[in-house]
């Protein structure tokens, strides 16, 4: 799905402020992290390295990790430009398959990637890596859409976007009684001819309760520490349209 939306990928994002997001997750490690200042730190679902390179701006060396090489591709551009090379590894893989060269002190994942993780065995499976390759007390900072999110902009709207020779739609299909919605995406490419090229992808997310994410982060040896809906740490709550969760690694 995302090697097929990878280029306009931050244009359909451009109205989320990754610079204010990396300040919130910077405030996380001040309170709760206890060893120190951090040096690693693993971007789960890195897509186009946004949330990466505001992490290396503020002194982290980062890995990326993602399934998709167009995004990684992207992200990898991006760094060499901001002169951020030194300070990143890129790395393509499933977030269910993880495997790094070490330990890191912090990890994050942004923007629901762990909502694509559709069964709860998938998510204990992620979550179990991510313990794996944490530090003793290191953290997990994630976000994933609640409920709101699912009922009121996921639904059955369908959205559309249409600017640099590109035109693309995202029809969406939720299911309240399983809790998954299925994507089904479109994009027309203008080429050098101006015809349009057809491709479709599809993709899907499932929407956990804070008491499942909760019960898969004890499973999988990870301490939940707090939920909240907004960068001001106010609890949140199963009808927010974003949770961001912060788990200690137990080991």
């Amino acid at each position: 799905m995302y090697d097929l939306i990878a280029a306009a990928y931050d244009r359909v994002n451009a109205d989320i402020d990754y610079g204010e997001w990396a300040q919130f997750i910077e405030k996380i490690i001040g309170r709760e992290y206890k060893d120190g200042r951090p040096e690693l730190v693993l971007d789960l679902g890195c897509g186009t390295g946004s949330m990466t390179l505001e992490l290396a701006r503020l002194g982290y060396d980062m890995t990326g990790v993602d399934n998709s090489p167009e995004m990684l591709d992207i992200a990898r551009d991006r760094a060499e430009r901001e002169g951020l090379v030194e300070r990143m590894l890129w790395l393509c893989q499933d977030m269910t398959e993880l495997e790094l060269y070490g330990t890191v002190d912090v990890a994050v994942s942004c923007l629901d990637c762990i909502n694509h993780l559709t069964s709860p065995k998938e998510l204990k499976k992620c979550l179990s890596l991510v313990h794996n390759y944490l530090v003793p007390n290191g953290l997990f900072i994630f976000d994933v859409n609640g409920k709101g999110k699912f009922e009121r902009l996921y639904g059955t709207e369908c959205y559309v976007m249409d600017e640099d020779n590109e035109f693309i739609t995202w029809q969406n299909f939720y299911n309240p009684a399983t809790g998954i919605c299925d994507f089904a995406i479109t994009v027309f490419s203008r080429g050098e001819s101006g015809l349009y090229e057809r491709r479709d992808s599809y993709g899907r997310e499932r929407m956990y309760t804070l008491r499942g994410i909760r019960s898969a982060l004890k499973a999988s040896g990870l301490e939940f520490i707090g939920a909240y809906s907004d960068f001001g740490f106010a609890p949140a709550t199963d009808d927010d349209d974003r949770l961001y969760i912060v788990a200690k690694c137990i080991k």
